[in-house]
């Protein structure tokens, strides 16, 4: 209402005009109101006190001048005020449930009322604290024939409830709002309307003790609810009495339990009531009612009821039904219950005065005339014609005749409700009811209606309740009739349109509503479910979380029984349960169903993920039963689209029913508990069961109430009452146990305390920390009593001491338990008991990431040694950088450490986007760790939030949970299987002079690995760390990594799809070399070659058996004394040679190894690298560090460890025989040469080597000397060497013996066996000093590039680098052989193994020594070899010297075919080869692939390492054993043909015995595809 300064004045008040408008400016002075007439007088409820008005202008005119104050200690917590007229009775609501309080006032009261005299005030305090609840003295009591206002000032701003009306926040804006109360028909929107109900009640939590108090007005006439800053509300009515009563409480649950019980408990619902139902208006027909019936039926939707609107009803007329659109509607109920379903009609309550459609008299108006039920006009005698609904709602305004002029239709004062008109779309306030003038009860007719509704019901059901359903005009009260606690909107939405996603999102919350029911307005499109598609991801939604809420059905309905009986809240604010957490008091946007469950849906458009409140307690996932790691702070959620937050709350058990389509489906189908554990491993629960559906079960007894109860791993199962028999013979089947932290290996169940047998099964899953016992037959409505042992799940241990020779001792003085088991010696001893002693302080979100620090808890810091004593603070770093990628890195950030100098592709600015991200990122605070999850499927795929986490400076650990045992990569190691093996397997990560031995740390360090996820889904972690590392796997499955230096810096790859990850990885690293088309011809090479005529004869003998061949070698042989770049005198023809063979089509590849001797006299790549200052050097000096290097190859005889033979590799000093007969140290130290390492990270060394590569190829001073190779061979870049150090021994012990070594080949002997010392200085290209301890295994990385590029700058062709040392992205510049391994059978499958890891690296171009390079090689092995070789990319026999030939033509004529044919299947097709590497170079693809990467779909391929793909389209399946003349070979579900007939083999997704003679491998062809192919020749440049 507009006011102005003059009619400001002319009412006495003040006039102060606003900056806010919303801020009044015109405002009570202090002469107005009332003041106490005498003093209070003592009653037997109370007192009573008489109020005299105060002088002072009139505001509405009638004022009363003497009023009558009562008040009524009803209750310790209930306190009762009203104020009368004395003189005039005025109307008082005519409440059911509300009567004349006749008992004598409480004792022991929680409150003290004081009433102050002038101005009148009332005052409540709360006894406890002192605290004013209630202080009436902020304004004045005004109190008019139609104008009574009182304001309250309160003790907080923590106002909730009033309406109805459609609040943007659960707490109120306490911003002066003014909210109107009015029964009215208006659709909820955004503005301030009033709607349909009416409740005046509102609690207060005044702090975080939980104290609360509510306030209810017991008046019906129009009114006004104000808030205020200060803060304080003002109630403002035009009618009727004060009648106020307060409630104090201790919790806010409390409160609404004192009010429930005082104004009328719910009532309880039938059990069928609680499913799902559907509803339209104007469905059209019946038939089209019954096609929405069975379709969503066909869908298999949990659906109880079906709903039809006024459209069934002939005119509208409540009682009828329309003969020809709804004419079988007499049998659609029967229809309904054939399935389990029920049928719900609406009625309205105007009834039409005219005739039926056939002309006859409309029954309902006659009956009603008879009895005069109507609403009259003012005379009280004629009958008020209007149209439709309980608000009341009408249709015209008032009546069809209008309404009179007079202060009830119009008075003098009109709340802000909607229109500001009395009878807007109601009746005219003057008309006369029962209960009296419409302008006191309209607020109440649909309370009346509900009234009369509810007895008809009773009489009508046969003691069955029957569930009644109302809109509007709810009063405090309605509760006991419309079950206002079974509540919820239409979901979808009534008005409009809606959109899929919105009732996707709509469907998922509100299979939480307590009144779950689809339903929405006529001339809008169809929006029950299955219309969306049968398929469709809304069904699915709709159908996954309607069984969820089927499931939990029978904890819902106990609820209700609590709601009944009690007055609890079934959907509950979550500030109820965690009021002493202020961040609750304003949580809206989540709510509980009870004490227990959490549900935390998506409420606004194209959103996936959302800032969910996880309140003070054990939270577990619904789906999984895992354990959040956060409590009491806001956290990220990611619910794609077909998801929603779901949680249950440890210390809470949970009744549940395996779920129906209908709930007399369900009803029949076995219970089970949900047992969530709290913080003391206790839990308890209840369940109230009867049949559901009679009336008065409660009353009469006849129902099952149980109470359980878990502690001390014994659950008892309680049947305090158990009156009623179920007639489906129910029992409790299974019980689940979330935060089972060990595993329960027993159960056994009692009754009476008398043992019984039971042949249950229980599972427990280590990761999520669930047992699940299924199996049970545990009657309903029986006390039972569970007990189980449990434990410690050994799997789930960490490893507290993994260096050697763990003690008792040595465990528990880092704070861990020493627990042997003797049985499994792999398992540690010594394990982890605490929390990691990190926690994360000051996390800073942007769109692009996180960044956080880690602080120590020095309380949790296990004793340590100086070098690893945990850094305290340390810096995380989250970025997501794509959508498919993201990087997360923790360093020190006060002190610089050593970081990898690796370049990576990444964006200059992370390029994701929330939509489009396949990941989410969690941190858990305390203790620290890191969360990752897919977004599409919530799987968590990375979870670090394990007690391992350390950082020191030289010991850093980290583990993480994985998500299945599915896990291939790391390297360079030889094993047995691609899958890695989870069971307590450490495997070092080191570069070394290591042959191929199982667990040995090898020539590679490649900290990649790729893991499957259960569903088949692939990602991909790469840590980029470059120092000795171990990492352990354990069948959890978790795996910890464990290094020595750096930082933790980790890139992980989504996927989804196995090749996928590749692609990805690649993208990051560098994709492959494209390698040159000769180079995927067959090759030939032998250590141990005598001369240059050796070499010439093979060549020609070769040739001559017109076996294709591309490639030849010489290995270290051409050298002068292993010198490189130079040629020895046996090898003086060694250039024309060159010339020959490749004026004939062939290619030539030489050896060149990276140490350079430095005992020569006149050695020009020593001289000038001096000078140029290319070697590594001990620090703070000028002197370079010399090893000796005499040997390389090895005598396998004990498969790797080192042993002397003939094979000269290194450089030997000039001048001298080698006396072999000396023990090997002896002749290191005799004979061998001083040995130089250029450091390959210096420009100047790269520029160096160049050169060198130049001169050699060119001889400028002699031509005739040039050697024109066609691609290099660079060995022994480990570095390698032949002796642990350095001439003299080295200088720092601490490096080279460091507090912790990996899990390495000798680990005793430290990091220095066969390589230089760790303190050797380095220097990055920008001229950075590294340590050697830190670069080391970067060391072959660093050489290729600048081999690659003086290659290429010799040739002027793309030639071809192959190394032995690799690191990530040594792909970009060389191809890989495995090493040397042996001719052995077990061989054969691990080069498969080792070439599909190396796929996963990113290098393509692979191969492992064909026919085995130590031990003399067998027949009928190097021709399986040769078979299988030849699908290697990198096709080369190569072997050791000392051994027998095994070249194909030195066999026998046989081989010689073999080999022959073979060859020329892979010569034919090449261009498929070749296209295949160049996809792996221009996308990332794999060449050789795990069968796995086409057909992840099908679980088997996920342990295939004994067949592989070229590409996606060739299957190569090897004989890999002796005499073995069969393959038993899988076939995955695709058409497959065999290479060699051509025939459709016709088996699919199984395995098949195929013959395989000698000469025989089997290939087969996938259909769908094309192979490009050639005819073949003897060599590539033929072709």
């Amino acid at each position: 209402m507009s006011l102005d300064q003059s009619t400001c004045n002319l009412r006495g008040c003040c006039w102060s005009p606003q900056s806010d408008t919303s801020v009044p400016w015109c405002f009570f002075s202090s002469n107005h109101g009332y003041r106490v007439d005498g003093s209070t007088r003592s009653t037997q409820a109370g007192f009573e006190a008489t109020l005299k008005r105060l002088p002072s202008p009139s505001l509405f005119g009638n004022d009363i001048d003497t009023v009558l104050l009562t008040g009524e200690y009803q209750t310790a917590n209930r306190f009762r005020f009203k104020i009368t007229d004395p003189k005039t009775q005025r109307f008082e609501v005519p409440h059911e449930h509300v009567q004349p309080f006749t008992g004598s006032a409480a004792s022991n009261l929680n409150y003290r009322v004081e009433v102050k005299q002038n101005p009148f005030g009332i005052v409540v305090t709360r006894v406890s604290n002192g605290r004013v609840l209630f202080d009436t003295t902020i304004g004045p009591l005004q109190y008019a024939d139609q104008f009574l206002q009182l304001s309250i000032k309160l003790p907080s701003i923590n106002i909730y409830g009033v309406g109805e009306h459609v609040h943007k926040q659960y707490r109120h804006d306490v911003n002066w709002k003014t909210w109107p109360m009015f029964s009215r028909d208006i659709g909820p929107s955004a503005e301030m309307h009033n709607l349909y109900g009416v409740q005046t009640f509102f609690l207060c939590l005044e702090d975080s003790t939980g104290a609360s108090f509510g306030v209810f007005l017991m008046n019906s006439n129009a009114m006004e609810f104000v808030v205020q800053p200060a803060p304080a509300v003002t109630y403002r009515t035009i009618g009727g009495i004060l009648d106020f009563y307060i409630f104090l409480g201790n919790t806010p649950e409390q409160v609404v339990q004192e009010y429930i019980k005082f104004v009328g408990l719910p009532a309880l619902p039938s059990y069928w009531s609680l499913g799902f139902q559907l509803s339209r208006w104007n469905y059209g027909s019946l038939d089209e009612v019954k096609r929405v019936v069975e379709r969503n039926r066909a869908t298999g939707l949990p659906y109880d009821a079906q709903v039809t609107d006024i459209d069934y009803m002939e005119e509208r007329k409540d009682f009828t039904y329309d003969k020809v659109n709804f004419q079988d509607l007499p049998q659609f109920a029967d229809y309904m219950h054939e399935y389990g379903q029920k049928y719900i009609i609406i009625l309205d309550p105007a009834i039409s005065t005219q005739n039926l459609a056939d002309g006859s008299p409309y029954g309902s108006y006659i009956r009603g005339e008879s009895k005069k039920v109507w609403v009259n006009e003012s005379d009280g005698v004629t009958a008020l014609i209007g149209e439709d609904m309980n608000e009341v709602s009408n249709f015209v305004q008032g009546s069809k005749d209008g309404c009179a002029t007079n202060d009830l239709n119009y008075p003098p004062f009109t709340p802000s409700i909607l229109d500001r008109l009395m009878f807007s779309k109601t009746l005219c306030m003057d008309a006369v009811q029962k209960w009296g003038k419409h302008y006191d009860v309209h607020s109440l007719y649909g309370y009346s209606m509900a009234i009369s509704t509810k007895k008809l019901d009773i009489s009508i059901s046969e003691n069955q309740k029957i569930c009644v359903e109302t809109r509007g005009a709810t009063y405090c009260t309605s509760n006991t009739f419309w079950f206002s606690f079974k509540i919820g909107a239409d979901i979808c939405g009534f008005f409009d349109d809606t959109t899929e996603e919105l009732c996707r999102r709509w469907m998922q919350v509100g299979a939480f509503y307590p009144f779950s029911r689809n339903h929405n307005a006529e001339g809008y499109i169809p929006q029950d479910p299955a219309v969306f598609g049968a398929d469709s991801a809304l069904v699915r939604t709709s159908k996954y979380y309607l069984n969820i809420r089927y499931t939990l059905l029978p904890y819902l309905y106990t609820l209700f029984y609590k709601a009944h009986t009690q007055g609890d809240t079934v959907v509950r604010p979550v500030l109820h349960e965690f009021y002493t957490d202020e961040l609750t008091w304003n949580v809206d946007r989540q709510f509980l169903w009870g004490p227990g469950l959490l549900i935390s849906p998506v409420l606004d458009p194209g959103v996936d993920e959302i800032q969910a409140y996880v309140p003070d307690a054990v939270w577990y996932e619904y789906e999984t039963g895992a354990k959040l790691n956060v409590r009491k702070q806001w956290t990220d959620l990611y619910l794609p689209a077909d998801k929603l937050g779901l949680h249950l709350r440890g210390g809470y058990i949970y009744p549940t029913q395996e779920p129906g389509n209908t709930t007399v489906a369900s009803r029949r189908n076995p219970m089970g508990l949900i047992i969530a554990l709290d913080d003391n491993n206790a839990a308890s629960g209840d369940l109230f069961w009867d049949d559901g559906e009679s009336t008065g079960t409660v009353e009469s007894n006849n129902y099952i109430y149980y109470q359980f109860t878990v502690s001390n791993n014994v659950l008892e199962i309680n049947a305090i009452n158990s009156n009623y028999a179920d007639p489906n013979n129910l029992k409790f089947e299974e019980i689940k146990i979330l935060g089972a932290l060990q595993e329960i290996t027993s159960v056994t169940v009692s009754q009476n305390n008398v043992e019984e047998s039971s042949t249950h099964n229980i599972t427990y899953n280590p990761i999520e920390k669930v047992a699940h016992i299924t199996g049970l037959q545990l009657e309903l409505g029986k006390s039972y009593t569970l007990r189980w042992t449990q434990e410690p799940n050994v799997n789930g241990r960490f490893d507290c001491y993994p260096s050697p020779d763990p003690t008792q001792a040595k465990c528990e003085q880092l704070g861990c338990i020493w627990e042997p088991v003797t049985s499994n010696l792999d398992i540690p001893p010594c394990y982890y008991s605490s929390d990691n002693a990190y926690s994360i302080e000051n996390v800073e979100y942007t769109s692009s990431g996180l960044t956080a620090n880690l602080t120590l808890n020095s309380a949790n810091t296990r004793a340590n040694e100086e070098f690893i004593t945990p850094i305290s603070t340390l810096r995380l770093e989250v970025k997501y950088h794509l959508n498919n990628m993201l990087q997360f890195k923790i360093y020190d950030y006060q002190n610089a450490r050593y970081e990898v100098p690796v370049p990576l592709n990444l964006p200059t600015t992370p390029m994701s986007t929330d939509a489009e991200r396949l990941y989410e990122v969690s941190v858990q605070k305390r203790p620290f760790g890191i969360q990752v999850r897919r977004k599409s499927t919530g799987t968590v795929i990375w979870n670090s939030q394990l007690p391992t986490f350390t950082f020191s400076d030289m010991f850093i650990q980290i583990s993480t949970r994985l998500a299945s045992q599915y896990i291939y990569g790391f390297g360079e190691t030889e094993h047995t299987m691609f899958r890695r093996n989870m069971s307590w397997n450490t495997w070092g990560m080191f570069t070394r002079d290591q042959a191929p031995t199982y667990k040995l740390n090898s020539y590679g360090y490649q900290p990649f690995y790729m893991a499957l996820e259960e569903d088949g889904n692939a990602h991909g972690v790469l840590l980029l760390n470059s120092n000795a590392m171990d990492v352990t796997f354990q069948p959890t499955p978790a795996l910890t990594y464990r290094t020595i230096g750096g930082i933790l810096d980790f890139y992980m790859v989504l996927g989804p799809t196995p090749e996928l990850v590749v692609q990805e990885y690649t993208a990051l690293i560098g994709r492959p070399v494209m390698p040159p088309y000769w180079s995927l011809g067959f090759q030939l090479c032998r250590y141990g070659y005598r001369n240059d005529s050796e070499i010439s004869q093979l060549v020609d003998e070769m040739q001559a058996a017109e076996i294709p061949y591309d490639v030849q070698y010489a290995d270290i042989d051409y050298m002068e004394r292993q010198l490189d770049f130079t040629i020895g005198t046996r090898f003086d023809g060694l250039p024309a040679l060159v010339n020959r063979i490749k004026a004939q089509g062939m290619r030539f590849i030489i050896i060149l190894d990276p140490t350079i001797s430095g005992n020569e006299t006149n050695y020009p790549p020593f001289s000038r690298g001096v000078q140029d200052d290319v070697f590594i050097k001990w620090p703070n000096t000028n002197d370079i560090i010399y090893s000796k290097v005499l040997f390389l190859k090895k005598s396998d005889d004990s498969r790797g460890l080192m042993y002397p033979s003939e094979q000269h590799v290194w450089p030997f000093l000039p001048g001298v025989d080698v006396n072999e007969s000396l023990p090997e140290q002896t002749q290191i130290q005799i004979y061998g040469a001083h040995a130089a390492f250029p450091d390959f990270f210096r420009n100047s060394t790269a520029e160096w080597w160049k050169r060198e590569i130049l001169e050699f190829y060119n001889h400028p001073t002699n031509p005739s000397r040039s050697v024109k190779f066609d691609g290099l061979w660079i060995d022994m870049n480990e570095p390698a060497a032949f002796m642990n150090g350095a001439i003299g021994g080295c200088r720092n012990e601490l490096l080279n013996m460091p507090p912790y070594i990996p899990h390495l080949g000798l680990r005793s002997e430290g990091l220095i066996v066969k390589t230089p010392c760790m303190e050797g200085q380095q220097y990055l290209p920008d001229g950075t000093p590294v340590r050697h301890y830190d670069v080391h295994s970067l060391y072959g990385w660093s050489q290729t590039k600048p081999t690659l590029d003086g290659l290429q700058s010799v040739t002027n062709e793309r030639g071809i680098v192959i190394t032995r040392s690799t690191y990530p992205s040594s792909g970009k510049w060389a191809g890989h052989w495995l090493g040397d391994n042996t001719a052995a059978w077990d061989q054969l499958a691990k080069s498969i193994i080792g070439m599909m890891e190396f796929s996963l690296f990113g290098i393509s171009y692979t191969g492992a020594d064909i026919c085995g390079f130590f031990r003399d090689s067998q027949y009928e092995l190097c021709v399986r070899w040769m078979q299988l070789g030849a699908f290697y990319p990198y096709s080369r026999n190569h072997n050791q010297k000392g051994t027998r030939r095994q070249d194909p033509v030195s066999w026998n004529s046989t081989f010689v075919e073999i080999s022959r044919h073979v060859l020329n299947i892979r010569y034919t097709l090449l261009p498929y080869l070749y296209t295949l590497m160049y996809d792996a170079h221009a996308h990332g693809s794999t060449v050789i692939r795990p069968v796995l990467h086409e057909f992840v779909e099908d679980r088997t391929t996920w342990e295939i390492y004994e067949q592989f793909l070229w590409g996606p389209a060739l299957l190569i399946s090897p004989v890999m054993q002796e005499d073995a003349r069969t393959v038993n070979a899988y076939f995955p579900n695709a058409r497959w043909y065999d290479y060699h007939t051509d025939e459709n083999i016709g088996v699919r997704g199984e395995f098949r015995v195929l013959a395989a003679p000698l000469e025989h491998i089997n290939l087969h062809i996938r259909g769908g595809h094309i192979l490009a192919w050639q005819r073949p020749a003897n060599t590539t440049f033929y072709r």
